[in-house]
């Protein structure tokens, strides 16, 4: 998941993929001028973020991650034109098996022109990286890591189902992003243990041959004075698209929020989107030069809380990912 990949692996990563067929849509048809997009209302995304916190921890085979399920299940019926609940059952790292549901919400279903949008629903088991080893083994709320992707997505399909794009938009929720290797527990490197919903859904389709022209990952997007900057796992499989957004915020003035800086590549959801499903797909991703993790100081700790999530932030990362859906042809 969102771990800091190494400049040896991320050439190994681009050389192993040259070969890969799809990269990048150049198909894309955007229009410049005339944008309308709705108003995003940052008060009801920060009310869908808390609704999702005040469950508890996401975490799979809990009570509240079932719960939690239920709410994102019936809020995205009321906004979608089908919605698909893709039940599996995922293999974590350390052998359990987690009863997991990625949640798959279709907007204009009758366009064959599509985008695609997703964040994790689910929330860290571990506060692996607390300073007090005595929290290591206490799941975390995940408001950011987790719950501010998800609830920007909430509000965007509350626009959607009141004023329809001309594009197609599928919306997903991955599950089990964050149940990857604890770091607290000193075990020998695994792969591929984080990002297991995305892993499956890439795998398995809700749909049978199912593709979109591009997709955007929101992963910790909600945190007061945090930045995006272009990651490099982006910049590699769809550098147009990573511009394109990044042109927009500051069209609409979050400039300051979205940093013309590329920075390291992540192993987070839309590497599998990309590698596996090969949509070409970006991640807009809290980046914080002055921590060891290179996220927020509160990433995979109990600080990663309500209290942390600003609705300022919250409302620059989703009206520029509305102003790119209406800006499509």
């Amino acid at each position: 998941m969102k771990q800091i990949l190494s400049i040896i692996f991320f050439v190994m990563l681009f050389v192993a993929c040259e070969n890969e067929p799809k990269v990048e849509d150049n198909t894309l048809k955007i229009t410049e001028k005339n944008i309308v997009a709705p108003d995003f209302n940052a008060d009801s995304a920060y009310q869908y973020v808390k609704s999702q916190v005040d469950f508890g921890p996401r975490v799979p085979n809990s009570e509240s991650h079932v719960k939690c399920a239920n709410y994102l299940i019936s809020e995205m019926k009321k906004y979608a034109d089908s919605v698909y609940v893709q039940q599996f059952t995922a293999n974590a790292y350390n052998g359990d098996k987690l009863k997991a549901k990625n949640i798959i919400a279709e907007f204009n279903s009758n366009q064959t022109n599509r985008i695609l949008l997703f964040a994790h629903w689910d929330s860290r088991p571990y506060a692996d990286h607390s300073e007090n080893p005595e929290e290591w083994e206490v799941p975390i709320d995940g408001a950011n890591d987790g719950a501010s992707g998800v609830g920007v997505l909430m509000e965007i399909a509350r626009n959607l189902h009141a004023k329809m794009p001309t594009v197609g938009v599928d919306i997903i929720f991955f599950d089990v992003e964050d149940y990857g290797q604890a770091d607290h527990k000193n075990l020998p490197y695994q792969e591929d243990t984080w990002c297991l919903g995305s892993q499956y859904w890439s795998k398995n389709k809700h749909i049978p041959g199912y593709y979109a022209k591009y997709g955007i990952l929101l992963d910790m997007v909600g945190a007061k004075n945090a930045f995006f900057t272009k990651e490099g796992t982006s910049v590699y499989f769809a550098p147009s698209i990573v511009d394109r957004v990044w042109k927009i915020a500051e069209k609409s003035g979050y400039g300051n929020f979205f940093l013309n800086q590329k920075t390291s590549p992540v192993t987070d959801d839309h590497y599998y989107v990309n590698i596996l499903a090969q949509i070409p797909s970006i991640d807009i991703i809290q980046h914080d030069p002055t921590t060891e993790s290179g996220f927020g100081a509160y990433w995979h700790t109990h600080n990663d809380n309500m209290s942390i999530i600003d609705k300022v932030t919250l409302q620059a990362v989703g009206q520029t990912v509305l102003e790119l859906i209406y800006s499509e042809k």
